[in-house]
């Protein structure tokens, strides 16, 4: 279509933005926009996005993937299913706005296609009902087959959702449409229920199993949806039921036909008896497009709305169907239509037909609902537009198609998706395309669609369907799978002219005149006011200039300029004659004066140059025009002077031209016209003979007369480069003549030459020669050595042949008379004595048409001379009039020879009539009949392309002169030999098969059977590998079809427009071998990244298909590149010595790890074995001696590094060796003896400067290597955490293991577990005691009074307070209620101590100081246990085993306890250790027989680190308590044939150096990969084990005794264990890093300080990949809602007590309370918890999990804190750490406990109900009596001071029970 241009645009602008998959899995299925604010919503498999306009991500929502079977219905998460589950992806089938709630219906494919209800503004999940089969909308996995359309019934009504979706072949389960409700509440359990719903009715309809067995893949797809007035309507596209044969098996034998329809129902109908569907489509050109791709509904605009005949508000359907009727055809065709549909039109459609069906006319015609005909019934009725329907007539179908106008086609970029809008009454259409372009179409009426721009919109199409406008419409959204890209509607800033503007088209487009730019109207300054801005192409401006043109010599010119449709230019403008000049213009309404450039800045040659108008307003030109400079000197001939456009006269007589006239010398002398010109006249041929005397004369005009002191004329002639200068005559202005002169030429290679005349006065004043007349100098003798070719020369040359002299020469040199030469029509003009020299062919059969080729001498002069006359073995031969050369050659046609014919010479006779001796020729050679015969073909079949070429052998195969080789009708260009024919095949007319071959040769027609198939052409499946280097030649294994038909396959590749070929060598049928093509880019840009080329294919004959392949990623790595051996070129080396080439790229980067390459190095002529890294190529040399040149192959690269230079042993004798040895050594000892002075200085100065240098190069190297590590470990995936642990059970505590562990943190047995232990004698009365105690305590007054006392004692510490607390809520735990009262009048009093006492209120509940605060820790304890159970349990030991797991991966000092991965700067290793991760094979201690289990462990990891390994993989999910003991077990290495090792940490074979002895490590033992391992029981001695009592005391005592500590290990945080020597030996044990802090100080074994801190970035890597878990976790502990579970009623009410008691006192600083929450539960509780996961769960905490545990603690308390931290670089580097994460901590806190503040309150009353429920759940799990035994002992301890208390008490005189305590 006209106008189309594209414009690719690049997504790098401004304007673009673009937001890619995050992996390449999860492809984008559905995109919504929200209206109001521009926020875009995306569905994507397994995510949803929410991400601002400018395509930033806000937020991101997981939906999948899940465990999932898509047979399992109802789904697994309502019962269980027993098909097997596998991880499934969930794909995003409908993403729904629904405004009026504020959320977004998000449905996916998992679970049967259950919706979420996501909240628009955080996609926080308000619901996602699944329990009833309503909830499942369908099972498809398809993300196209689903459409949804909310429909509002008004305020008062809720909202409906119709739903229309594919089912996949379970009719049954899903209906295929149907009406739904939306409830407001979106866990309300009737959301989606149906609308209405009894035994009888639905508001749905599903498919009849009926149909299924008609059509068994039946199904009916939605493309679109959308309401419209009264009516809802979806877009279906559904196979065509009717013509077929009823029978299962119509789609096995022919293609299913489908029809696109449009299916309508009434908003308010909940029987669906509404529904009818009409068929839609369009046909263009005679070709109908049926198969609907696309739709969008719009609305018309005042200008298409005229061309429809509709209102400009009314809807108008835009759609794209793909051409004909078949869905996945052969031969899939690209060709797609746009076309619009009016909707009004089709719902009058609609009326007509239910108007004749209410008549009784026709039937149904449903034939996938009524699998019968089932005839209308008639009804008297009136049916309006709104009617809708009847439990009779209903559903409907309509039989006659709607045809939609075609606006638009293309038959090579399929359209796959559209959108439109109406902008100043131009309906726009935004098409997208399969390659990813976007289509802008101005539809202006049903024929007239511009597509006026096509932009890139994604990188890789096709563009899905759902594409978007943003809320102002400025912008496009468009994705594809991986992409979606923000398009601007309008690119008018691309055109940079008015008219390139104004005619692109596009309607947003205007010109803002004096900013001279293209934009839309609301950007251009003052575009309102008249001609600023220009809309139509007639107001672009023009501008004209007069005069246009001046010479380079005039200066300062007045011009007048006249400019059209200019704003008034108030502000001025000036004149720019481009880069020459600038000046001011006057401006006089529409005219504005302007002078030419002056002197100075004029051009001095010819220019054509731009002058613009420049507005001083804006400063930018807003016209131009071309203006000339011209240059009238450059012409140096009259005829071009005067023939100039420009004003140019020529001066005759001074040879000049020039611009003024004025300076010719004579009036007459000036010429302004060509007739004017002095000029030579057209001339016959002027024919000069060589060595003939001879002048020239020349017809001519205005020639001058040379004037005075004028030289006169001459006539110059070039012959063979030569000048030949001749005197010329001027006879007067109309002739002159060049005098009498003999001419010469070389050689007799040539008849004539043809030779350049010019006429010349006054020395060089040329004289035009317009016609270019030359002179032909010519030899009769040249190039006509006989009779024939003599008289056949031009007659007026004047040749005869002089018979005297058998020679051609010209008449007067003949010597001899007139009687004796021959001439052309002289009276003997008949040469005799003809020749033949030459036949072809010298065979042919006797069926004849040969066309014989006879070349001699003297064949005549005429073709009636030899017509006739000519027999060629006998036979007659015709000859042929278009063959005839005379004198030379004649070309015959050969009769049929009889069978007794064989040979015979040629007979040719000149003349007519008679024929006379002298006038005949015979041939000297024979012409022989044959018979060519053929005796096969081969190959005999080939691609149906063509392309083969094809050999057919035979005999006398050479003979005749034409062949014709057919292929049935197809002939085939051929080569030809004595006993073969070869021929290349044409692309076959007929498809597939066998065709017949014939050959003829002239008329004989070769008789043998010969076949041909053609074949199906080659497919290729695969390439393996996908990649090559630059210089091509690595073997490519292809695979594919057919690929033996081919004779010389060749692989090929192009880049930048060049092509380079390949070999290949095929294997058989679907494999070849071939030799990967280079990729042609020059050597000189050699590049370092790798490159894709533009097309990668095969050249396999004619087969064009696979010229360049669309599937392949072919791609192509950087060539490896060589170092030089040495810089000399030589190595020397010993023999035996490995030689080391260096270099880079020797390992190619693909992407299934590195890719290996066939290197061959040869040392000489010998190969050698290598071994391959990245930079070097390590080559075990040969056995050799002496000099060889190394030579390394790679690819298609040859290299030569050096020569190496092998020296063997000396040969010499040892006496001989010793003596020279003794003679060189005092030689070198005088010497040294006197250089020493000489030297010594300026050696130190060097030594001193060499080593600063390798300390820097080592400093430099390693902070290099170090950094590059960190950075590679962090990009280290998370997913290898995450896929390991794997969530098979959680080894929680129970209860009273978990509340014992925090409440007496340390103490395995205690008392309170045990029953009480007394004497028998004194039990009774003990027990009463207690009873009576026990008693007591539960007296509030008592307890109170109790607690106040003994926190006033001086010697009651803060370890006696802490116990007391915990006693006493040990005894309480069965009255909780009663000890909650407690705690808040301690907490009371506490904050009221605190207050009077003026301490800071921000201090409250920091320590643990007083009984209150330890009992809030132990009420928290104890009321947290089943949250921690069914909710932070889950992300804590998830972050315990990833820091575990974590740290594990690199090597841990089994003594210091440092680690490579660490977040704890304390516990981190400094230093590079080298080690290999190594998978040893173990066999279940408990079942020899079971498989044996893979562990990973660590070349470096002690025998112990090992042990707990293997029993941490066997034991994966088995709590820690009931796993076997590292300590107990031995590990046995088992090798082969049965021999077995006892591995240790120290035996015999422990190496020790100096004082310092290291443990032993599997690199000690030098164990492989995949070894044999086995834990046996520990053997009492063992053959290689050391004296048991240095063991017991270095491993047992010192590490495991520290390891195995089971409480809190606080004491030993960053504390290094002491290395204490071993008491005998004195030798100090280590690991991996030497502890020096007893030690000396060895500078270097650590590194220093500052290379040290380079390891700090490995503390980055391990934060990176640990951050997600505690994400994971401070999310859950910090948020009120949770799955399954809610806040504990705990924290509400501890909070809202603080919130009273800050109200009580009047504290109102939100800061206050704010510390008051976080020290009474998150620094109370959660830190203790997060330090001590042990508490919670029956696991072991080594020392390097504790201190990264501690770093995590310490960030959970600082989000925790209010106040801010300066950070600086002495910050300690665990907050350094988090730093960035601590702000986003802190805002997640604020909102936790201001959600809580706003939670309802919780009533006393239920609160202790609560209370109670716990109570009773662990009623018995402490004994009480043990209990209240250990709190007396503290009332013995302080008697006197609790009896005093008691007895100042009024209370307790009237109780008067301070004696109860004398017992």
């Amino acid at each position: 279509i006209a106008g189309s241009q594209v414009i690719t645009a690049s997504l790098q602008e401004e304007e673009y933005a673009s937001f890619r998959a995050e992996n390449p899995e999860w492809t984008f299925n559905h995109l919504a926009v929200d209206y109001r604010n521009g926020n875009v919503y995306l569905g994507a498999v397994n995510r949803i996005y929410k991400l601002s306009p400018g395509l930033e991500v806000q937020v991101s929502h997981e939906t999948g993937p899940d465990e999932d079977n898509r047979k399992c219905y109802p789904p697994r998460i309502v019962q269980p299913c027993s098909e097997p589950l596998t991880l499934t992806n969930n794909v995003n089938k409908m993403l729904l706005m629904d405004y009026r709630e504020n959320r977004l219906l998000a449905c996916g494919s998992l679970y049967q296609g259950i919706c979420k209800l996501l909240r628009l503004d955080d996609l926080f999940k308000l619901g996602e009902p699944f329990h009833k089969k309503e909830h499942y909308l369908s099972g498809v996995n398809e993300s196209g087959s689903v459409f949804g359309v909310i429909v509002s019934y008004g305020n008062a009504s809720p909202d409906m959702l119709f739903v229309a979706t594919a089912v996949d072949g379970k009719p049954e389960y899903f209906p295929t449409i149907s009406s739904r409700k939306l409830a407001r509440n979106s866990e309300e359990d009737g959301m989606f229920a149906y609308v209405f719903h009894d035994e009888f009715v639905a508001s749905m309809i599903k498919i009849p199993s009926d149909t299924f067995t008609v059509i068994p893949d039946f199904d009916i797809y939605y493309i679109y949806g959308f309401a419209s007035g009264n009516f809802v309507y979806f877009l279906t596209l559904q196979p065509e039921m009717g013509g077929g044969p009823t029978t299962g098996s119509s789609s096995a034998g022919r293609e299913q036909v489908y029809t696109s329809k449009i299916v309508r129902l009434c908003k308010a109908d909940t029987a669906f008896n509404s529904y009818v569907e009409v068929p839609i489509g369009c046909i263009s050109g005679n070709v109908e497009y049926r198969l609907l791709e696309a739709a969008y509904l719009s609305k018309a605009g005042a200008i298409l709305a005229r061309s429809l005949d509709v209102a400009p508000d009314d809807d108008v359907l835009f759609a794209v169907f793909s051409k004909g009727q078949k869905r996945r055809p052969r031969q899939a065709s690209q060709d797609s239509a746009l076309c619009v549909f009016s909707l009004r039109k089709i719902n009058e459609k609609i009326k007509e037909r239910l108007q004749s069906c209410y008549k009784g006319e026709g039937t149904l015609d449903l034939a996938w609902l009524k699998v019968k005909d089932i005839p209308c019934s008639s009804a008297l009725l009136t049916i309006d537009d709104d009617f809708c329907g009847l439990d009779m007539n209903a559903p409907l179908g309509v039989s006659e198609m709607v045809r939609g106008k075609p606006l638009f086609s293309d038959a090579v970029d399929k359209m796959t998706s559209v959108i439109a809008y109406v902008y100043k009454n131009h309906s726009l259409v935004f098409v997208g395309t399969k390659s990813g372009r976007m289509k802008k179409i101005r539809v202006d009426g049903s024929s007239r669609a511009l597509q006026y721009e096509t932009v890139q919109a994604v990188e890789n199409g096709p563009i899905l369907r759902d594409m978007a406008f943003s809320s102002d419409h400025h912008y496009l959204y468009v994705m594809s799978e991986s992409q979606l890209s923000r398009v601007p509607v309008e690119a008018c800033g691309q055109y940079s002219t008015c008219s390139e503007c104004l005619g692109s088209g596009d309607p947003h487009c205007g010109w803002c005149v004096l900013h001279n730019m293209c934009t839309r109207k609301e950007k251009c300054e003052r575009s309102s006011e008249p001609r600023r801005f220009a809309s139509d192409i007639k107001q672009c401006v023009r501008l004209s200039v007069h005069p246009n043109n001046i010479s380079v010599s005039q200066f300062s010119v007045t011009l007048v300029l006249e400019a059209h449709n200019v704003p008034e230019l108030s502000a001025g403008v000036n004149c720019t004659f481009e880069d020459l000049a600038e000046m001011n213009g006057l401006v006089e309404g529409n005219r504005i004066k302007c002078s030419s450039p002056a002197e100075k800045e004029m051009p001095r040659d010819h220019q054509i140059v731009q002058l613009y108008l420049k507005s001083k307003e804006t400063g930018l030109a807003f016209a131009n025009t071309s203006f000339v400079f011209y240059n009238c000197s450059v012409h140096k001939s009259c005829l071009s002077c005067v023939s100039s456009p420009y004003q140019c006269h020529w001066c005759k007589y001074r040879h000049d031209c020039t611009h003024d006239p004025r300076t010719c010398s004579f009036q007459e002398g000036r010429v302004k016209k060509p007739e004017g010109c002095p000029q030579l006249l057209p001339a016959d041929k002027i024919l000069v003979p060589v060595n003939v005397v001879k002048p020239i004369t020349l017809r001519a005009k205005n020639l001058p007369q040379p004037q005075s002191g004028q030289r006169g004329y001459e006539c110059l002639l070039t012959i063979q480069g030569n000048e030949h200068r001749v005197p010329a005559l001027r006879f007067n202005s109309s002739s002159v003549q060049c005098q009498n002169t003999s001419y010469f030429y070389d050689g007799m290679e040539m008849s004539s030459l043809p030779v350049e005349l010019t006429v010349i006065w006054n020395g060089d004043f040329s004289i035009d020669n317009p016609a270019h007349n030359k002179v032909h100098l010519y030899k009769c003798d040249a190039q006509r050595g006989s009779c024939g070719l003599c008289l056949k020369a031009d007659p007026l040359f004047g040749c005869v042949w002089c018979k005297g002299e058998n020679r051609c020469t010209l008449k007067q040199h003949c010597p001899h008379p007139e009687n004796q030469w021959l001439e052309h029509n002289g009276i003997n003009s008949k040469c005799t004595h003809p020749r033949i020299t030459q036949i072809t062919p010298l065979r042919g059969p006797r069926e004849g048409g040969v066309l014989v080729t006879i070349r001699g001498e003297n064949l005549g002069l005429e073709f009636t001379e030899i017509q006739g006359n000519v027999k060629v073995a006998g036979v007659d031969c015709t000859p042929i009039r278009e063959g005839y050369i005379p004198a030379e050659q004649i070309v015959c046609e050969m009769g049929k020879a009889q069978e007794s014919q064989y040979t015979g010479n040629v007979q040719v006779c000149v003349g007519v009539g008679e024929c006379r001796p002298e006038f005949m020729a015979k041939s000297s050679k024979y012409y022989y009949f044959v018979i060519p015969r053929i005796s096969g073909l081969k190959p005999n079949r080939g691609p149906v392309s063509g392309g083969t070429i094809v050999n057919i052998t035979g005999s006398h195969l050479d003979a005749g002169s034409n062949v014709s080789i057919m292929f049935k009708d197809q002939p085939c260009t051929y080569l030809r030999g004595g006993q073969w024919l070869t021929c290349r095949t044409h692309a076959s007319l007929n498809g597939y098969g066998n065709v017949s071959v014939s050959v003829s040769i002239n008329k004989a027609h070769l008789q043998k059977d010969l076949r041909f198939e053609y074949v199906e052409d080659p497919t290729i499946t695969k390439i393996e590998p996908e990649w090559s280097i630059y210089s091509g030649h690595t073997p490519v294994t292809v695979t594919g079809t057919n690929l033996d038909i081919i004779q010389t396959p060749l692989i090929r590749a192009k880049y930048n427009g060049h092509e380079t070929l390949n070999l290949c060598q095929v294997l058989s049928p679907t494999s070849m071998l071939c030799q990967a093509p280079e990729l042609p880019i020059s050597l000189a840009r050699q590049q370092e990244v790798s490159e894709r080329p533009d097309e990668f294919g095969f050249k396999l004959d004619d087969v064009q298909a696979l010229m360049a392949l669309n599937s392949t990623n072919f791609i192509y790595h950087p060539n490896p590149e060589f170092e030089p051996l040495s810089v000399s070129g030589v190595l020397e080396l010993k023999p035996g010595s490995p030689i080391i080439l260096k270099g880079r790229n020797f390992l190619p980067p693909t992407n299934s790890g590195n890719g290996k390459l066939n290197y061959t190095v040869l040392i000489g002529e010998k190969p050698c074995v290598l071994t391959v890294s990245e930079t070097q190529l390590l080559c075990e040399s040969p056995n050799l001696t002496g000099r060889h040149k190394v030579l390394a192959r790679v690819g298609g690269i040859e290299f030569s590094p050096g020569v190496v230079h092998i020296t063997s042993d000396s040969p010499l004798s040892s006496t001989a060796i010793i003596g020279i040895a003794a003679a060189g050594a005092l030689l070198i000892l005088f010497i040294v003896v006197v250089l020493i002075a000489y030297k010594r200085k300026s050696r130190e100065s060097d030594l001193t400067l060499k080593r600063l240098q390798m300390q820097m190069d080592n400093l430099e190297s390693r902070v290099a290597l170090e950094c590059k590590e960190a950075f590679a470990e962090l990009q280290t995936d998370i997913h290898e955490l995450t896929s390991d642990l794997d969530g098979a059970g959680i080894p929680f505590l129970d209860y009273r293991t978990y509340t014992m562990r925090v409440l007496f943190p340390g103490i395995e047995e205690h008392p309170v577990l045990r029953d009480l232990e007394v004497p028998g004698y004194r039990q009774e009365q003990v027990e009463k005691g207690l009873k009576l105690f026990g008693q007591l305590i539960n007296n509030k007054v008592f307890l109170l009074c109790f607690i106040r006392t003994l926190e006033a004692q001086r010697g009651f510490s803060m370890r006696d307070r802490g116990n007391v607390a915990s006693l006493i809520m040990t005894v309480l735990q069965s009255k909780l209620e009663y000890a909650t009262d407690v705690l808040k009048h301690l907490l009371s009093d506490l904050i009221e101590r605190n207050l009077e006492s003026k301490n800071h209120p921000k201090l409250l509940l920091r320590r643990t100081e007083s009984v209150a605060e330890k009992m809030l820790t132990n009420w928290f304890t104890f009321l947290l246990y089943k949250f921690l159970k069914e909710c932070a349990g889950e992300p804590l030991f998830s972050l315990f085993c990833a820091i575990k797991q974590q740290m594990e991966k690199g090597p841990i000092d089994s003594i210091t306890g440092e680690a490579r991965y660490s977040l704890s700067e304390d516990k981190l290793i400094r230093q590079q250790i080298d080690y290999k991760t190594l998978v040893v094979n173990c066999i279940h201690p408990e079942n020899e027989k079971s498989p044996e289990i893979q562990v990973k462990v660590l070349n470096c990891d002690t025998i112990s680190q090992v042990k707990e390994k293997i029993l941490d993989a066997i034991y994966k999910n088995v709590p820690h308590s009931h796993r076997l003991k590292a300590t107990d077990m031995d590990l046995e290495w088992r090798q082969g044939r049965g021999q077995r090792m006892i591995l240790q940490d120290e035996d015999v074979t422990t190496k020790i150096e100096g004082d310092w002895k290291r443990l032993n490590m599997l690199a000690h033992y030098q164990v492989p990969d995949n070894a044999v391992m086995a834990l046996v029981p520990k053997q009492v001695t063992a053959y290689n084990s050391v004296n048991n009592s240095t063991v017991s005391r270095t491993s047992a005592s010192k590490y495991e005794n520290m390891i195995k500590y089971t409480g809190s290990p606080d004491s030993l945080r960053s504390r290094t264990p002491m290395i204490t020597p071993d008491l005998e030996s004195g030798v100090k044990v280590w690991h991996l890093v030497k502890n020096h802090e007893h030690g000396d100080q060895k500078e270097g074994d650590r590194g220093s300080k500052m290379v040290s801190e380079i390891y700090l970035t490995r503390l980055l890597a391990t934060k990176g990949t640990l951050q997600k878990f505690v994400d994971d976790l401070f999310e859950t502990i910090f948020s009120t809602a949770h799955r399954g579970s809610a806040l504990p009623l705990a924290i509400k009410y501890m909070f809202d007590f603080l919130d009273e008691q800050a109200d009580k006192h009047n504290i109102h600083d939100p800061h206050v309370r704010h510390t008051w929450k976080s020290n009474c539960l998150p620094l109370r509780f959660w830190v203790n918890v997060i330090k001590n996961p042990q508490f919670v769960f029956d696991i072991h905490k080594s020392s390097i999990t504790d201190a990264c545990l501690s770093v995590v603690a310490q960030t959970f308390m600082d989000s925790c804190s209010t106040s801010e931290h300066r950070l600086g670089k002495d910050s300690p580097s665990n907050k350094l750490l988090y730093a960035k994460d601590i702000p986003s901590y802190k805002s997640w806190v604020e909102r936790y406990y201001s959600d809580i503040s706003k939670m309802p309150a919780i009533s006393d009353q239920d609160m202790n109900a609560y209370l109670a429920e716990q109570s009773r759940m662990h009623m018995n799990e402490f004994n009480t009596m043990s209990s209240l035994s250990e709190i007396y002992s503290y009332v013995g301890k302080y008697t006197e001071e609790v009896c005093s208390t008691l007895f100042t008490s009024i209370y307790y005189k009237k109780l008067s029970i301070a004696g109860w305590f004398s017992g």
